[in-house]
C-alpha cells in the first residue's frame, strides 16, 4: 500500500538515457534509420509518440508503402528501394501477402526489438530541447503518457523523423511551409496558391465488410448530411476501402500542424457522412449487408514543415534526373500535388506528373544547415513543395533515412558532424557502405578492395545464354502495344523469331526502341521500324533490324497495338528480362501517354509498363546470336540489380546442380559471407490492402549450400526469401576455394545471383 500526504508540488519521474543517436519519430523513416545505425554498432534511442511503429503505414492509418516503383505504373524498372526497407517489405509479403496492417505492426516491432542496440520508447512525445550551444543540441525531453515518465535523452547526434519536425522546429532550424513561387527554382509545376492552395491535406480511411445479413446504420449527429453532393463521390466504388479512399482529404487551406485536431474532426464528419450516404441514400442497394468494420482515429498527414539543408531538392532534379556527387537515395514517385480544398474541391483529386526515370537525392538534403548535429529524415527533408510531391512517399523517405543511419555511424567513427561527411570527402565511403547494405544508388557501383571475391577465379557449372525464351505460355493480346525488354550489346545485329496469331490478313508494326538516357527504361527513341505482313492464323515471323545500339543498354522489341493479333508468350521468367505494355494505370494517373502543358516543364512520353503476376509473361522468341546476358564477370561489376544490363549470373535451366566455385591461389581467411539474390526489384511490395500473388518472389533462390575446399558444408539455407543473406560463420575458415550450390527457384525460373561479398 502507498500513502502519501499533501505536497505543494510534485515532480514527474524522470529517467535519463544517453546514446550515440537519438531518433525522434517511429514511422518507416525512423525505423529504417534506427535499424541501420544499430547494425553499425551505434547505441540508438528511438522515440515514437504513438503506441505502434510505422506512422502512416501502421494499423492506425493503413496507407500502403510505396516509392519509386509507383504501383508498377511508371517507367522506373527495377527501382524498388533496397536495404532495410526492402528487408521489411519482403518479410511482410512472406508472412502477410494479403496485406493485413496489423501484421505489419508486429513485424516492425519485432525488427526493432531484435536489435540489442535500440532502446524503443513508445507513446512518448518530445516537447523540449536543451542546447549545448546556439547551433548544437545537447538533449531532448519527452513524456510518456502511459507510464507518466519524463525522459531526458542526450546524444552527440539527433535525427528528426517526426513528420512535423518537432526537434528541428524547437532547435530553431530554418524551415519552409507551403509553395515556392515558380521563379525561385524555375518550377513550372509550382501551383497558383490562390486557386490551388499551398499544402496537401490529411486523409482518414475506413474499411467495410459484408455481415451476411442486413445491417442498419445511423450516422452520428456530427456527420455531414450532403455527402452525395461531394464532387468526388461520383467516382466512388462500393469495393473501395482503406487507402483507396486517399481522396477523402481535407486541411490544405489550414495550419496542418496546429489545426490537426480540427482537420481530423472534419474528416470524421465527412467519412461518417459518406458511409451514411452509402447505406441510406438508396444509391447503393447492394450495400444492405455492409457494416463499418474500421475507421481511422488519426488522419494520415501529408505535408507540413520542410527544413532546409545545404541543398534544396527541386522540380528540375526530379524531371531532369540531375546527377549529384553525394547521391545517397533514389526517388521515383510522380510529382504528385493535390488541391488544398481536398474532398470539397471540384478539381481532380491529384495532379501526377512522372519523370522518365528514377532520380537521385543528395546527402545535403538530409541534415540541417543551421543545427550542426541534426539529421533530417522522412517528409521534412530539404525540398521545395513541388519536389516534396514526389519525395514525401514512405519508401522514398525510408530509403533516405537509411542513409542518415549510416551517416551517423561515420560521424561516430571519424568524429565528424553531419555536414563534414560531405565537406571532408567521406561521401564515397558512405555510398559504398550503403550499397553493401543494398541501397543501390543509381550510377554508383559498389567498390571495396577488402572483398575476397575480387581476388578469386570464378567458375560456373553453367551460364545461361538466351537463344530462346520458350514458346510455352499463353497467347498475349495486342489490345495494347507490347514490348520485350532485352539487354542488347552495342554494334550487334540480332534476329528474332516470334510466333504470332492473326485473326485476319493484316499488317503489324514492329519497332526497335531504346531510351534517350542509357540508364532509363522509357523507350523514347525509335532506331528502326518494320511493317510485318501477316496471313490469317498462327505463323512464325523472323525480324531483324539494320540499326544497332551505340551503347550497351536495354532495348525494346516493340509491337504496336492491334486488336486482331496475339503474340505467343512464355512461362519462363528470367532475371533482368521483362515484358512491358503501353497500357494505363489509373492509380498513378497513367493513361498510356503523358502530355503535360508545355509551361509545366515536364516531359511528354509514353508509358510502357509491366503487368503484375501471375500475368505479365515474357514474349516467346528465338534470338540469334544468343544474348550473353549472364556471365560470371557481372558478379564483379558492383551493381546488385538490373541497371543498364542484367548484372546477374544466371545458370542454365537444364543444369540440375547449378554451382559457382571461387578459387584462390593463396589460402583466404573468411568469416563473413554476403549473397545478393534476385527478389524482383520491379515488383512494388505494397504493405497493406492490395495483396500479392506469392509470398516469396519467384526469382529468389530459396535453398543453397556453401562448402569449403574440403567439401565441408559451412552453411545450408533452406528457406530464404530475402534479397541479402548475411552469413557470419562461428569461426574464421581458412580455405583456397568456396563452392556455392544453388537450387533453381522453380522449373520456370533458373537460379541466379547478383553479388558476393567475402571478408
Amino acid at each position: 500500500m502507498i500513502r502519501e500526504g499533501f505536497k505543494s508540488k510534485r515532480q514527474l519521474r524522470e529517467e535519463p538515457y544517453s546514446a550515440d543517436l537519438v531518433i525522434v519519430g517511429g514511422g518507416m523513416s525512423g525505423v529504417c534509420c534506427a535499424i541501420t545505425a544499430a547494425r553499425e554498432g551505434l547505441k540508438v534511442v528511438l522515440v515514437q509518440d504513438r503506441p505502434v511503429l510505422g506512422g502512416n503505414a501502421s494499423s492506425e492509418v493503413r496507407l500502403w508503402i510505396l516509392g519509386a516503383t509507383s504501383h508498377m505504373g511508371n517507367n522506373n524498372r527495377w527501382a524498388r528501394e533496397g536495404g532495410v526497407i526492402d528487408e521489411i517489405l519482403l518479410e511482410n509479403v512472406y508472412r502477410n501477402k494479403e496485406g493485413n496492417p496489423l501484421m505489419l505492426d508486429t513485424i516492425l516491432l519485432e525488427k526493432i526489438k531484435l536489435e540489442e542496440n535500440i532502446t524503443l520508447l513508445l507513446n512518448t512525445a518530445v516537447y523540449e530541447i536543451e542546447k549545448k550551444s546556439d547551433r548544437e543540441i545537447k538533449a531532448v525531453k519527452a513524456f510518456c503518457s502511459q507510464n507518466s515518465t519524463q525522459y531526458r535523452l542526450e546524444a552527440p547526434l539527433f535525427c528528426d523523423a517526426s513528420g512535423d519536425g518537432i526537434v528541428a522546429f524547437l532547435s530553431g532550424a530554418s524551415f519552409r511551409m507551403g509553395a515556392e513561387p515558380p521563379e525561385e527554382f524555375e518550377e513550372g509545376f509550382a501551383p497558383d496558391v490562390e486557386d490551388y492552395g499551398e499544402l496537401l491535406g490529411h486523409s482518414i480511411y475506413f474499411y467495410t465488410k459484408d455481415a451476411g445479413h442486413p445491417v442498419k446504420f445511423q450516422a452520428p449527429s456530427f456527420a455531414i448530411k450532403d455527402a452525395g453532393e461531394l464532387p468526388r463521390i461520383r467516382n466512388f466504388q462500393l469495393q473501395d476501402h482503406g487507402c483507396r479512399l486517399w481522396w477523402v482529404e481535407y486541411g490544405g487551406r489550414m495550419d496542418t500542424i496546429h489545426q490537426a485536431e480540427e482537420i481530423k474532426w472534419e474528416l470524421w464528419k465527412v467519412v461518417y457522412g459518406i458511409f451514411d450516404y452509402i447505406k441510406n441514400s438508396g444509391e447503393f442497394p447492394e450495400a444492405e449487408n455492409l457494416t463499418l468494420e474500421w475507421l481511422g482515429t488519426i488522419p494520415g498527414k501529408r505535408e507540413s514543415r520542410r527544413f532546409i539543408g545545404d541543398y534544396i531538392l527541386n522540380q528540375k532534379d526530379v524531371v531532369e534526373q540531375r546527377e549529384h556527387e553525394d547521391a545517397v537515395a533514389i526517388g521515383g514517385w510522380s510529382l504528385d500535388l493535390h488541391p488544398a480544398d481536398g474532398v470539397y474541391s471540384d478539381k481532380m483529386g491529384c495532379n501526377q506528373w512522372h519523370s522518365k526515370g528514377a532520380y537521385q537525392i543528395p546527402y545535403r538534403c538530409y541534415y540541417s544547415k543551421d543545427i550542426s548535429n541534426l539529421f533530417l529524415a522522412g517528409r521534412i527533408i530539404s525540398a521545395t513543395h513541388v519536389a516534396f510531391g514526389s519525395s514525401r512517399v514512405m519508401a522514398t523517405c525510408a530509403h533516405g533515412a537509411q542513409a542518415v543511419g549510416m551517416a551517423a555511424s561515420l560521424c561516430k567513427a571519424y568524429q565528424l558532424k553531419p555536414v563534414q561527411i560531405y565537406q571532408q570527402g567521406k561521401i564515397k565511403v558512405l555510398q559504398n557502405k550503403l550499397n553493401l547494405r543494398g541501397q543501390s544508388i543509381p550510377d554508383t557501383p559498389l567498390e571495396g578492395e577488402e572483398n575476397r571475391l575480387y581476388k578469386a577465379k570464378i567458375e560456373a557449372s553453367s551460364t545461361l545464354n538466351i537463344h530462346e525464351i520458350p514458346f510455352d505460355g499463353p497467347w498475349m493480346s495486342l489490345k495494347h502495344g507490347a514490348a520485350q525488354m532485352l539487354p542488347l550489346q552495342a554494334g550487334q545485329k540480332y534476329q528474332f523469331r516470334l510466333l504470332i496469331n492473326a485473326e485476319e490478313v493484316t499488317e503489324l508494326s514492329c519497332e526497335l526502341r531504346v531510351s534517350s538516357k542509357v540508364k532509363n527504361y522509357t523507350p523514347d527513341i525509335t532506331l528502326s521500324s518494320k511493317t510485318l505482313s501477316l496471313h490469317k492464323g498462327e505463323q512464325y515471323l523472323d525480324i531483324s533490324f539494320d540499326k544497332t545500339l551505340k551503347e550497351d543498354q536495354y532495348a525494346f522489341l516493340t509491337f504496336l497495338n492491334h486488336e486482331h493479333v496475339q503474340l505467343k508468350g512464355s512461362r519462363q521468367r528470367l532475371s533482368g528480362i521483362l515484358s512491358v505494355f503501353n497500357h494505363g494505370n489509373k492509380a498513378v494517373s497513367n493513361t498510356g501517354k503523358q502530355e503535360p502543358p508545355e509551361a509545366l516543364g515536364i516531359d511528354s512520353f509514353e508509358f510502357w509498363t509491366p503487368i503484375r503476376r501471375p500475368e505479365g509473361h515474357n514474349i516467346g522468341m528465338q534470338i540469334s546470336p544468343g544474348l550473353e546476358a549472364y556471365g560470371t564477370e557481372l558478379l564483379l561489376n558492383g551493381f546488385t540489380r538490373p541497371y543498364i544490363r542484367s548484372n546477374a549470373w544466371v545458370a542454365n535451366p537444364l543444369d540440375t546442380h547449378p554451382t559457382l566455385q571461387l578459387q584462390w591461389t593463396e589460402t583466404q581467411q573468411i568469416q563473413n559471407i554476403q549473397l545478393h539474390f534476385d527478389t524482383d526489384f520491379d515488383h512494388p511490395l505494397e504493405s497493406s490492402l492490395m495483396g500479392h500473388p506469392e509470398h516469396v518472389m519467384p526469382f529468389c533462390v530459396r535453398e543453397y549450400i556453401l562448402r569449403d575446399e574440403t567439401g565441408k558444408v559451412i552453411h545450408h539455407e533452406k528457406e530464404n526469401h530475402q534479397t541479402i543473406n548475411n552469413i557470419r560463420l562461428d569461426q574464421v575458415i581458412q580455405t583456397k576455394s568456396l563452392t556455392i550450390e544453388l537450387l533453381h527457384p522453380s522449373a520456370d525460373v533458373p537460379a541466379g545471383l547478383f553479388f558476393i561479398h567475402l571478408t
